[in-house]
This record gives structure tokens, C-alpha cells and sequence, in this order.
């Protein structure tokens, strides 16, 4: 009887997995194409000539590879879980590193631009030759983005708007300065070459302060990363010498309240001592 009953209930599991199984495959396939079109555009912005469907993969890929290699290792569900999650959130991870280094490296090449576009307004050319010769002269990220520029507005949109359009794709402290400054420069009727020189003395002088502070901070930053990392460090030498040191705690509920209090207090202090080194100009 109790061997019926387990049939039938496992084959009621079946029917209705079964049953299920093409909604979840039609709203899989319908968040993969959601997924592809979003990391599409953030591509596209990129300049990135890959195809999204790769991208979007590794988000069943992943998961998968890090769980059963964790549950492989460490024998533990939670564990996999927990790594296999780690694992989906990689792809994101990748695509805001590559934005990042393209922004480092579009920030590194705007002082070189402004000065070619001030030497290219001195020498008669107008505002849109000179970006075609900063398009021209200078390599990517920033003659691809200048370059942008130059065929939205052949293409019938105006010069300002396509700044404004740069701006908000790039995001960059110097970029915003650079923009406002056009854009002001336009609208009065200001010399721009006189304004560019200003800007690139501006800008330069912008770096070498960031680049002072980066080195003025250098031993606080690495006293807060240590400081972060030694509990941990310390925790996982104790239990490689004696795995029964901290059984004294984890079986009083005075001792596991203590060390929950210790790690809240220690994510705590790591919160604190990133905000406090990060200064923002």
C-alpha cells in the first residue's frame, strides 16, 4: 500500500513538473531576450562588438560550474548555493568592470583631446572639424565617442544635444566640465580657444590634486584593508590549530550571541572604514 501511494504521488510530481515545464521554458526564453536586449544597449555603449547572447549565457553557465564545484569541494549545499549565486552575479561584474576601465581610459585622454581641439580652433577650423580631427588623430575609447558626436549631429542633431548626449553616456567629472563649458561658450558667444586653455589648466590641475590624494591616502587605505582581513585571517589560522577553540561559544547562547555581535560590529567597521577613505572631489 505505502509503495502505491509513493507511485502515485511521484508520478503526480511527474505530470505536473511536466505540465509546467513549457511556461517555465517560454518565460525563461522571454527573460533571456529581455536580458540580451539590456545588455545590448549597455554595449552599444560601450563599443563592445561581441554578441549579448554570450553574455546572457553565463548567466546559466556560471551558476551552474560554481555550484557543483563548490559542492564538489566543501560537500555542502548551502555552500553551492551561495557560491552558484556569487556565479550569477558575475556577468554583471564583468560588463560594469569594462565600463569602468573604458571611463579610466576616456578621463586619461580628454586633457590630450581638449588641447588638439584648442591647437585645431586656433589654426581656423570650426568646432565640428575639430572634433572630426580629434576623431581622427586620437585613438578609442575617445575617437569613438567624439566620433559618436559627429554623426548624430550629420545625421540632424544638434551639436548641443549631442554634448549632452555624451555626457550622460560618459558620466565624467572633467567631461561635465568640458560640456558646460562649450555649451556656455555657444550661447554667449565666447572665444572656445580661450576657454579650452582655460579648461586643460583647470583639468590638469584637477588630476595632479586626485592624484595627491590618492597617494596621501595610500597607507590609510591599506591599514583599512588589512585591518579588514586580519579577523578572518585569524579566525581561519585558530581552527587550522585547534578546531574545538571556539566550541566553548558556539554551544552557550551567551557565546554564539557574542561572536553575532562581532561579526555585525566587524561588517560594521568594514562599511565605516570604506566610506571614510573614499574622498570625493
Amino acid at each position: 500500500m505505502g509503495l502505491l501511494i509513493s507511485i502515485l504521488i511521484l508520478g503526480s510530481v511527474v505530470l505536473i513538473a511536466y505540465s509546467l515545464l513549457p511556461q517555465f521554458l517560454n518565460k525563461a526564453k522571454n527573460w533571456q531576450k529581455d536580458e540580451e536586449r539590456k545588455v545590448a544597449k549597455e554595449m552599444d555603449n560601450m563599443f563592445y562588438d561581441k554578441s549579448p547572447r554570450k553574455i546572457v549565457l553565463l548567466y546559466f553557465i556560471l551558476p551552474e560550474i560554481f555550484g557543483i564545484i563548490a559542492f564538489i569541494i566543501f560537500h555542502s549545499i548551502i555552500v553551492a548555493i551561495g557560491l552558484a549565486l556569487v556565479g550569477l552575479t558575475i556577468p554583471n561584474l564583468i560588463l560594469k568592470l569594462r565600463f569602468n576601465n573604458r571611463k579610466k581610459k576616456f578621463a586619461s585622454q580628454l586633457l590630450d583631446a581638449i588641447n588638439l581641439l584648442s591647437s585645431s580652433l586656433k589654426g581656423g577650423l570650426s568646432l565640428l572639424q575639430a572634433l572630426e580631427v580629434v576623431v581622427e588623430e586620437m585613438p578609442a575609447p575617445i575617437s569613438q565617442e567624439f566620433g559618436l558626436v559627429v554623426r548624430e549631429n550629420k545625421m540632424g542633431v544638434l551639436l548641443e544635444d549631442s554634448f549632452r548626449n555624451l555626457n550622460s553616456r560618459m558620466d565624467i567629472e572633467e567631461l561635465r566640465l568640458m560640456v558646460s563649458s562649450i555649451l556656455v561658450a555657444r550661447e554667449t558667444g565666447g572665444d572656445l580657444t580661450k576657454v579650452f586653455s582655460r579648461l586643460s589648466t583647470t583639468i590638469r590641475d584637477n588630476f595632479k590634486l586626485k592624484e595627491n590624494i590618492k597617494t596621501l591616502t595610500l597607507q590609510g587605505r591599506m591599514q583599512a584593508g588589512i585591518m579588514s582581513v586580519l579577523p578572518f585571517l585569524f579566525v581561519a589560522w585558530v581552527i587550522t590549530v585547534n578546531k574545538n577553540h571556539f566550541d566553548i561559544m558556539l554551544n552557550n547562547d551567551l557565546g554564539r550571541m557574542l561572536l553575532i555581535i562581532a561579526v555585525v560590529l566587524q561588517v560594521v567597521g568594514m562599511f565605516l572604514i570604506r566610506k571614510f577613505s573614499i574622498i570625493k572631489l
